[in-house]
């Protein structure tokens, strides 16, 4: 039975998941098995990018039929041609005699060596910057050579600013239905199993990488379809940032990896002890046995991490086996700009850290910490001096987070009101309860899908039920605004004032939410996506949902409210020694103002009060 998504109106998931699959190119574990990721475009000519692994072909056979619905298959894009993205293209041409095939003149030569069919018939040649038009769609094609094959290429649809990126941006594991990755809880699940596919399948070509990240950063994406793992349709800039990262071998985080192989004991208790005296000095390091851990696993650490100690026993003259394949396998990843310790144990004869050395000649940038330690055959009382030693050394050659002194002298009040802030009333619902205040942060993060933040004080109302509700409207004020709609929504508090009792100046948007229907130039109805705490605001950054323009009268800023909306401060013939809020006018009475003091109407801060 057929198990197809839609992704588009008219764009197909039509891809298959493989549980019973457990080494990967027999080389890698996938404990969570593969995703082999296809897509079928139904428009006025239909497309298929790429097929899957042989393996799983009659399910994908079925997911193709369907989606189809009984039309027939005008072309078939083939971005790579590694057998578990292309093993089925000779099945898919005798299904569909009169498709054809679009790809690049080294896949041609490739689908040979392959297949025997011929070829030549049915294949539609593109290179980089052709096009492909297809009805509604316009298909380019972009060459990425060595990501991680000589002839792949991506595929960019103009129309829907969808890129099929190939073995790019991929991941391994199946797929259990969700087949977003906004839906994994990527950044916290599913980013060790992304990056160590990245790292061991890709990290090699790290040049190429990067040349067809540029490509990417030209154009405009709104959905990333991999070929394997899943669909990006949200933090798409997060995640091409952190490709950026692997493909400079930009470390992660500034930690240590301690891959040890012990035999006996001796050079696993060393590595031990180094690792609680780094917890001891703040740092944090992650252990692995080489014996127990499969070297994909510690290549991926290697690019996480900014350090790498390798402590090793002596085997047969050389470097202990399994040590032995994670140091070739870190070296042919051509990892970089890392600092490496070696700590080796022989019992007549420790040569190990002289070769580890030889086979990292020719990776870049690499710092050697000095204090190398050599064991005899056991750690002595003599050589926890050595390892404390190893331990300082390690943690001076952490980066020092930048120490940013502030003097309050050095920051004036009102430079940062020449910051242009506009002003808004933020709208939210609680059950039968609506409520609002003023914020003057909203910020356009992206245009596609269009994305805002908003920053609201904590001790706001309205702030609690944004983060118990998850949604929010945005009113924009214009120049037009009394001071009056400013005093009540900003100087008043939701918990004790009902601030839409008037049953005047508002209307629903969809959301069911209030926004102000008089003195708005636009509202803007947001569903959150993610929040940061702060200790006085949050910021919550939202997708939105609805956004409808109200009139064409100009938004408010803070520098025209003050300038001609705030009533200016009455001077009595007597003057008053104190200060004004230069937000809502209240003034406080007294010779100096306590730093912390929080202004009883507006809630604003000392530092937005001004001496009279």
């Amino acid at each position: 039975m057929y198990n197809v998504q839609k992704i588009k109106d008219d764009v197909y998931y039509v891809g298959v998941s493989d549980r019973k699959l457990v080494i990967f190119e027999a080389v890698y574990p996938i404990p969570e098995g593969v995703s082999y990721n296809s897509y079928l475009i139904s428009d006025d000519k239909t497309v298929l990018l790429d097929t899957v692994d042989k393996s799983c072909s009659e399910q994908f056979i079925e997911n193709v039929r369907y989606a189809l619905g009984g039309r027939a298959l005008d072309y078939l894009i083939v971005n790579h041609m590694e057998p578990d993205h292309c093993a089925t293209i000779e099945r898919i041409v005798s299904l569909y005699p009169n498709v054809k095939i679009v790809s690049n003149r080294k896949v041609l030569g490739m689908i040979k060596q392959f297949f025997d069919f011929d070829i030549d018939s049915v294949f539609y040649e593109v290179a980089e910057g052709s096009t492909l038009s297809t009805g509604k769609h316009k298909f380019t094609f972009v060459s990425a050579p060595m990501v991680h094959w000589p002839e792949v290429m991506v595929t960019y649809d103009i129309s829907d600013k969808i890129l099929y990126s190939a073995d790019a941006f991929g991941t391994f594991g199946a797929l259990s239905g969700n087949i977003y990755a906004d839906e994994l809880n990527f950044r916290n699940k599913l980013i060790d199993e992304s990056r160590r596919y990245y790292t061991n399948i890709v990290g090699k070509y790290g040049v190429q990488v990067k040349n067809l990240l540029k490509k990417a950063s030209e154009i405009e994406i709104s959905m990333i379809c991999p070929l394997h793992g899943p669909i990006w349709r949200k933090d798409i800039e997060w995640i091409v940032d952190t490709y950026y990262k692997w493909a400079t071998y930009t470390p992660e985080d500034n930690e240590v990896l301690i891959a040890y192989s012990t035999v006996y004991g001796h050079t696993g208790n060393a590595a031990e002890i180094l690792s609680t005296m780094l917890a001891e000095r703040g740092v944090k390091s992650r252990m692995y046995d080489v014996s127990m851990t499969h070297p994909s696993i510690i290549v991926s650490e290697a690019f996480r991490c900014s350090h790498i100690v390798l402590a090793t026993t002596t085997y047969n003259s050389g470097i202990f086996a399994t040590m032995n394949t994670v140091v070739h396998d870190i070296a042919e990843h051509y990892i970089q700009d890392r600092h490496v310790a070696i700590i080796e144990n022989g019992t007549w004869a420790a040569t190990a850290s002289d070769l580890i050395k030889e086979n990292f000649k020719k990776l870049k940038n690499i710092t050697y910490i000095k204090k190398e330690i050599s064991i005899k055959s056991s750690l002595k009382e003599n050589q926890i001096n050595d390892l404390s030693e190893l331990a300082d050394a390690i943690v001076a050659s952490m980066p020092k987070p930048e120490v940013i002194v502030h003097d309050e002298k050095s920051i004036e009040p009102n430079a940062m009101f020449k910051i242009s802030y506009g002003l808004y009333v933020l709208t939210a619902k609680d059950g039968n309860k609506d409520n609002g205040c003023i914020i003057n942060t909203v910020t356009q993060i992206t245009d596609s899908p269009k994305r805002i933040s908003i920053a609201v004080n904590r001790a706001n109302l309205t702030h609690d039920m944004i983060k118990k509700t998850g949604v929010f409207n945005v009113s924009v004020l214009t120049t037009d605004t009394p001071f009056q709609v400013f005093r009540h929504f900003g100087f008043n508090s939701g918990r004790d004032t009902d601030k839409f009792a008037d049953g005047e100046n508002k209307s629903r948007s969809k959301n069911g939410l209030l926004y102000i229907e008089r003195y708005s130039n636009s509202y803007i109805s947001c569903k959150v996506t993610h929040t940061i705490e702060y200790n006085t605001h949050t910021v919550f950054i939202a997708d939105v949902t609805e956004a409808k323009e109200l009139s064409k009268v100009p938004s408010v800023t803070y520098e025209y409210y003050f300038e001609n909306i705030k009533p200016k401060p009455k001077h009595n013939d007597e003057k008053k020694k104190g200060y004004v809020c230069k937000i809502c006018g209240y003034v406080y009475e007294g010779e100096e103002l306590p730093r912390d003091f929080i202004c009883p109407l507006c809630k604003h801060g000392a530092e937005d009060f001004e001496k009279l």
